[in-house]
């Protein structure tokens, strides 16, 4: 990260030399802080005919946003729901893939999100979500109440941290595309390894019968003694 400040908040001609490394320091410091917004990422695994809830107090009149994807397991799907803390349901979806929900909190309390997976009764599968809480806050202090216009410094600043946002959620989505399609490849191979294992056993079993039969016909077959003798 250090080195991406330094090479945007440089790319004007003459603005290296005039960002001394206090304010390098400055402009470092308040990207993370922005990046550390509140929010939670996680990946869980759902046992069939099985549903995880999670709980979160919110003050009223709080944005939370809710990302969630099925990153492998049975046709890709999950049913979820949110419920409020009067236990009203403001969002329910059933066997969705992914899917993105945005809700601004009325009242004060406990909210739950739940995902299930008690319509499947052998497929495990594996869930990630992203539960942010409120809006990002700004990079830089008092600058939704600035009257005037940004230095260039801080232009610059803010122009990174848009790309660094932008680099997050790509590094998020692809690390969900490459977990996604390892477990798929990984099921076809266990397929191609099943038959393959099956197609193998029907092979000897008729190369065994077919040697049955043919040293059949070879076979000399000597006629009964059950009659006497004249």
């Amino acid at each position: 990260v250090r080195g991406r400040c330094r090479a945007r908040c440089g790319a004007g001609a003459g603005l290296r030399v005039a960002m001394p490394g206090a304010l390098r320091t400055l402009c470092l410091a308040a990207l993370l802080g922005a990046l550390r917004a509140g929010g939670t990422e996680l990946t869980l695994e759902l046992p069939d005919s099985a549903q995880r809830c999670f709980h979160q107090e919110l003050e009223s009149g709080v944005k939370f946003t809710l990302d969630y994807q099925v990153i492998s397991g049975g046709h890709y799907d999950v049913d979820c729901y949110v419920e409020d803390p009067n236990g009203k349901t403001i969002y329910q979806e059933t066997k969705k893939q992914y899917d993105s929900f945005s809700h601004h909190t009325e009242a004060k309390g406990v909210y739950t999100f739940c995902f299930s997976n008690e319509f499947s009764t052998f497929s495990h599968k594996i869930v990630y979500f992203d539960f942010q809480v409120g809006d990002e806050p700004p990079i830089l202090p008092d600058m939704n109440n600035r009257v005037t216009a940004l230095t260039q410094l801080e232009s610059a600043c803010v122009t990174i941290h848009e790309m660094l946002k932008a680099v997050i959620d790509s590094q998020t989505h692809y690390r969900l595309r490459e977990a996604q399609d390892r477990s798929r490849a990984e099921e076809l191979n266990g397929r191609v390894s099943y038959w393959s294992v099956g197609e193998t056993l029907i092979l000897f079993a008729v190369s065994i019968g077919q040697v049955v039969l043919l040293k059949s016909f070879f076979t000399e077959k000597r006629p009964s003694s059950g009659g006497a003798g004249t």
